[in-house]
């Protein structure tokens, strides 16, 4: 049950009341028409714009459409007033009947509540992570990867069919220096002393994979060349840094679909042509490609630029600013290329929604992405890019130092062991991602108020802990959250508790708009509110015990008031759940 979902239906009916009298033109759009919490709560439960958007189609000044639509709202059950505010708002107040068809929609639908069909179980790949196969995972790659979670499991809960992937970079020189600098620690593993050069990766995650070299291969690859040992020490070490990927993913509950590798788009099968090669073709075919000279880059000396004929991919045709280089001067392809064929693939999977989270030192790459994209698919699909600023790690204000395993960063396992999965994964999207994140290691394990993982979650178990003592006050109570729909949850009428209820509303709205706008930092902050509520009940029941939750004389408004603490058990857990955060019944 979304409520204002609900209304905007009652909206459009009422237009086309209007139109069957006569009163307003047929034809009407009403696609715009949105219902919404009005600005201050003292103006009513809904607000919409109806009036606004549709005067200028109806031929009517604003206001005097609203007097027409106020009429009709009016007349629905539930409805206490409507009023038109301003130049043409309506405002409406529901009467104190509705909030208990809402509790008990809530109760029988349980934490299914609030999910929805806005994507209509239309497919889309959602890539996040992605980071170099080139070491652990540092508390940097930590946001992107939990941002992208979060999004993926929001979609899926909005009515999407996700698909969440991980593009493992694989073929860029970077991992020829991880093999370089795993070959260091095979020779180590051999018993001869090293000095590892700047350039190479100096982290001890390294030492492992020297000795699983020295397994495999004894010391035979010491009389080999360079360009004889590199392949097979490139693979180990990628295989070995994945494993450790993976389980570092793991340690936050995050798990992909899809692992593609780079590899596979520059691999040439006998005979044949790679992923890459094709790509190019398709696009030569439609006049995409060409060869031509570009400008040197804005800003860029003139004498660091070479100006020279270069294969290009016409970007400005779909919106970026100027035409992409597709080769190197040696003859090697682009990143970008690349990347066009990566994503020309993912449409070729049948994806026509795309979702890639990148940080926010790649925000100059969007827009030729986006650009390639649309080219590569003939605009039958999109690209959203996602962009997550820095984490800035501290503890108790100060920075912290970097870790001795990894060499010159703090790894992501460093920080879930210190703080845990859950404060992690609620405080990395507990702020907009395009917003540079403080995440202070003392911090989020305070017992407080000003903790928000702890002061959601100690909701939950406040809850539970509600609930169980309940149980001993009447141990013939169902334990089922549904059997309490059919409570007199009339009997609700405290301002704190019709609050309550009015919060548990607005979820499916806050759903399909944090999924909407891919923004899950909202959900987050709606749990917040949603437990702030219920502490301040709990804490006025215990000024004015009229108000418990659990009175043992009066066995039907404790019967409501438990329904009210199971409805919020459950969107709090539902909501928890989908920003992979536990919702513990107990809190130690």
């Amino acid at each position: 049950m979304n409520l204002f979902a609900l209304f905007a239906d009652h909206v459009r009916d009422a237009v086309s009341q209007l139109v069957a009298e006569g009163a307003v033109p047929a034809g009407i759009d009403t696609a715009r028409v949105v219902v919404e919490p009005p600005r201050e709560a003292s103006h009513g439960d809904l607000a919409t714009n109806a009036a606004m958007v549709l005067a200028k189609e109806a031929g009517m000044k604003p206001r005097d459409l609203a007097e027409k639509l106020t009429g009709k709202l009016a007349a629905l059950p539930g409805v206490a007033r409507v009023e038109v505010a301003g130049p043409g708002f309506i405002n409406i107040a529901l009467d104190g009947s509705y909030w208990p068809r809402v509790l008990a929609a809530v109760l029988t639908a349980g934490r299914d509540f609030g999910r929805a069909d806005a994507g209509g179980g239309q497919k889309i790949n959602v890539e996040y992570v992605s980071a170099n196969p080139t070491g652990p995972m540092h508390v940097g790659h930590c946001r992107g990867a939990v941002f992208g979670d979060a999004l993926a499991n929001l979609l899926a809960f909005a009515g999407w069919q996700v698909t969440r992937e991980y593009y493992i970079n694989d073929a860029g020189a970077q991992v020829d220096v991880l093999a370089r600098s795993a070959y260091l620690r095979y020779r180590e593993a051999l018993g001869e002393a090293i000095t590892i050069p700047e350039g190479l990766y100096p982290g001890d995650y390294l030492v492992p994979v020297g000795k699983a070299l020295v397994t495999k291969y004894g010391n035979t690859l010491l009389g080999k060349s360079e360009e004889e040992w590199l392949p097979p020490v490139r693979a180990i070490a990628i295989d070995a840094m994945m494993g450790m990927i993976r389980d570092d993913l793991a340690a936050l509950n995050i798990h992909h679909e899809v692992f593609f590798s780079e590899r596979t788009l520059h691999a040439r099968p006998e005979g044949g042509s790679s992923i890459i090669d094709r790509m190019l073709e398709s696009l030569r075919a439609r006049d995409l490609v060409y060869e031509g000279r570009l400008p040197p880059p804005k800003g860029q000396p003139v004498e660091d630029w070479e100006d020279r004929e270069q294969t290009l991919f016409r970007a400005t045709q779909f919106g970026d600013d100027v035409d992409r280089p597709l080769m190197k001067s040696d003859g090697a392809y682009t990143y970008f290329a690349a990347d066009i064929a990566y994503h020309k693939d993912k449409f070729d999977r049948g994806f026509k929604r795309m979702i890639d989270i990148w940080g926010a030192d790649h925000g100059g790459y969007v827009k030729r992405m986006q650009a390639a994209v649309k080219a590569a698919s003939d605009g039958q699909a999109s690209l959203d890019v996602e962009l997550c600023q820095l984490v800035r790690l501290l503890r108790n204000g100060e920075p912290v130092k970097m870790s001795k395993r990894a060499g010159d960063f703090v790894t992501l396992r460093d920080v879930v062991e210190e703080v845990g999965r859950d404060a992690v994964r609620f405080m990395m999207i507990n702020r907009k991602n395009d917003a540079v994140l403080d995440f202070d290691l003392a911090k989020v394990i305070e017992q407080s108020r000003d903790n928000p993982v702890f002061y959601v979650q100690y909701a939950h178990a406040r809850a539970s802990s509600i609930l169980r003592n309940a149980k001993e006050a009447f141990p013939d109570l169902p334990a089922e959250a549904g059997a309490f729909a059919d409570a007199e949850l009339s009997r609700l009428d405290d301002e704190g508790e019709i609050a309550l209820v009015k919060l548990l509303a607005s979820y499916p709205r806050i759903v399909e708009q944090a999924a909407a706008a891919r923004e899950p930092h909202r959900l987050a902050f709606y749990l917040y509110e949603l437990a702030s509520g219920l502490h301040g009940q709990w804490n006025r029941g215990k000024d004015m015990p009229h108000l418990r939750f659990i009175i043992e004389d009066d066995r039907k408004s404790t019967y409501a008031r438990l329904a009210l603490v199971h409805a919020v058990a459950l969107i709090i857990a539902s909501g928890l759940s989908i920003l992979g955060v536990d919702a513990p019944e107990e809190m130690r």
